[in-house]
């Protein structure tokens, strides 16, 4: 019985060791060599990711300038749950942050159902890092991101403004959302056995999820550029006391948009005070009966179809032309003409003779001119909410229609459609397309090619023969500056042509008395033309008695805007044709 009991006992002790054996062996092999894999078991276990989405790509000009960039901001917050002794917290704290305790502690303990409180905004990295180390219980450290505009209110229509949600986003911010908006990240915080985050974890701040940045682009805007226009625009709506006023700069050979104002015009860093009407894209959105600037357009459809001839004379009935179908047409401010050749009439902007082109045109072949010329369709320059204007068809035309049309009545177009317009005959009649975007940049500075039809554009046909373009550029519409002389240049031979055009009623047929939008649109030189301007001035006061036309309220910010604008290319080394040069 005793051998027994003792062999039990033995068989015990036995089993006792074994056990203590595979033990040690197991916790040998949990603490050494499988001690990375439990950890990270852990860690998983302990730690809560929450998403935050990295910034948005930043906007350059084509100089490299920054237009628009995120800037990280880092905040020192409070959760009260976790703190258990706010007034020792406080003290903690108040030492890192050069804050009062007191100031601190009442943060912390206001509002205690808030389990998010700001200590610091923006706190410095120092400042957040020591926080982290002194492992505060309940306080920690969140990093966001915030928008910066460095050049203001100079691009703001076109660069737009980036808010919290897709409704709170304009221009180029809205328009490449998706390209600018950065991927999200993964910030790692401790968890209690709830599961609540307490704090972020050391060693696991950051999960990249993807491209944390967002792309970047680089427009075809030059900010040098912006300015000129925007300076020049600005002093004369607020000397004519007009309701608004825009402006477009534009590469004539390739459509690169180099300027685009409009006016009023607001701080895309603080939309929240912003007025409705500031942040209305004039430029983009607003289509309007153009007037006189649509008359070269419409010559140059006529001399390219064969009706006339550069030498056809036109007899413009001594200032009043009526018939049963068309009514009853007379000259700005009632002057008398005779017979008028193609350049004569667009030197004198005669009505008359521009509706009797648009007579011997007929409906069919001005309307497709003027679709070919890019009207009644988005230009696609790269905004939103870009409107397409008005160009009715044929169908819908009268005998009022043919005769009104040609001299930019009865339709409704947008600046960067009679850009384009001025564009292609600048261009020698060749197609251009208007754009603002010059490359998508990614993360490590390389350009992404996105869309390159703009660089072909010239290449692929033309919408009126070279010839007939050439002769409107360097013959007819530089003897309409010259004669003009309010939008001439000194150095270089500009080409242009004014408009003045009444607003129509919105309640009812006709025009509003008193009300205009004065244009002018030029080039120069009209040799080589590098740059091409339009600038809208809408409801100049004419009680002032400055003048209500364009020619004398538009054109002298057009050729301000030009003389600076090619010094300025000639100093970056560009070729520009003076006038003693021909």
């Amino acid at each position: 019985m005793r051998l027994k009991r003792t062999r039990l006992i033995v068989c015990l002790f036995i089993l006792v060791g074994m056990a203590f054996s595979a033990l040690g062996v197991r916790c040998f092999q949990v603490q050494s060599t499988q001690h990375d894999h439990y950890v990270d078991i852990s860690i998983k276990q302990h730690r809560s990711p929450r998403a935050q989405r990295g910034g948005r790509g930043v906007i350059l000009d084509c100089r490299g300038r920054i237009l628009a960039a995120d800037q990280q901001v880092l905040t020192i917050y409070a959760d009260p749950n976790f703190i258990l002794a706010p007034k020792e917290t406080s003290v903690a704290l108040a030492d890192i942050l050069d804050m009062g305790a007191h100031t601190i502690c009442k943060m912390i303990t206001a509002n205690p159902q808030l389990r998010f409180k700001k200590i610091k905004t923006p706190a410095s990295l120092d400042e957040c890092l020591a926080v982290m180390k002194k492992d505060i219980r309940g306080v920690g450290v969140q990093p966001s991101w915030r928008r910066r505009y460095p050049m203001g209110p100079l691009t703001s229509h076109v660069v737009g403004f980036a808010g919290i949600g897709a409704q709170s986003r304009a221009g180029i911010e809205l328009q490449y959302d998706r390209e600018l908006s950065g991927d999200t990240e993964s910030l790692c915080f401790l968890k209690d056995v709830k599961g609540r985050p307490i704090r972020l974890m050391e060693n696991a701040v950051r999960e990249p999820m993807g491209r944390i940045q967002g792309q970047g682009i680089i427009l075809t805007i030059d900010a040098t550029i912006q300015q000129f226009a925007r300076e020049a625009l600005l002093e004369r709506m607020t000397e004519f006391e007009a309701k608004s006023a825009w402006a477009v700069v534009a590469n004539p050979k390739t459509g690169a948009v180099l300027a685009m104002v409009s006016l009023p015009d607001f701080n895309p860093g603080n939309i929240r005070r912003q007025d409705t009407e500031a942040l209305r894209n004039h430029v983009a959105v607003d289509q309007y009966e153009p007037g006189s600037i649509m008359k070269p357009i419409v010559v140059g459809i006529a001399l390219d179809a064969g009706i006339i001839t550069r030498s056809t004379k036109i007899d413009c009935e001594d200032g009043l032309y009526t018939g049963k179908e068309f009514g009853r047409i007379r000259e700005y401010h009632y002057r008398k003409y005779g017979k008028l050749t193609p350049r004569e009439i667009l030197i004198k902007s005669s009505n008359i003779g521009v509706a009797k082109i648009g007579q011997e045109l007929g409906p069919k072949r001005l309307y497709d001119g003027l679709r070919l010329f890019g009207f009644g369709k988005e230009t696609g320059m790269g905004l939103p909410g870009e409107t397409k204007g008005m160009l009715r068809p044929p169908t819908q035309w009268d005998g009022y229609s043919i005769t009104r049309i040609p001299f930019g009545q009865e339709v409704a177009l947008t600046a960067m459609q009679m850009v384009k317009a001025f564009c292609i005959l600048a261009n020698e009649g060749r197609m251009v397309r208007p754009h603002l975007i010059k490359a998508f940049v990614d993360k490590q500075g390389e350009p992404i090619v996105r869309d390159s039809r703009y660089e072909v554009a010239d290449q692929v046909g033309h919408v009126i023969e070279p010839d007939t373009a050439k002769w409107l550029v360097t013959k007819a519409l530089t003897d309409v500056v010259n004669v003009g002389k309010r939008g001439r240049l000194d150095k270089w031979q500009a080409f242009g042509k004014s408009g003045t055009a009444q607003i129509a009623r919105q309640d009812r047929r006709g025009y509003e008395p008193g009300a205009f939008i004065t244009s002018f649109i030029a080039g120069a030189p009209s040799q080589d033309p590098a740059i091409v301007v339009l600038v809208s001035i809408c409801r100049p006061n004419i009680k002032l008695g400055k003048g209500d036309s364009g020619g004398t309220v538009a054109a002298p910010v057009v050729a301000r805007i030009m003389e600076k604008a090619l010094l300025y290319l000639e100093s970056r080394g560009q070729r520009i044709v003076r006038k003693d040069e021909v």
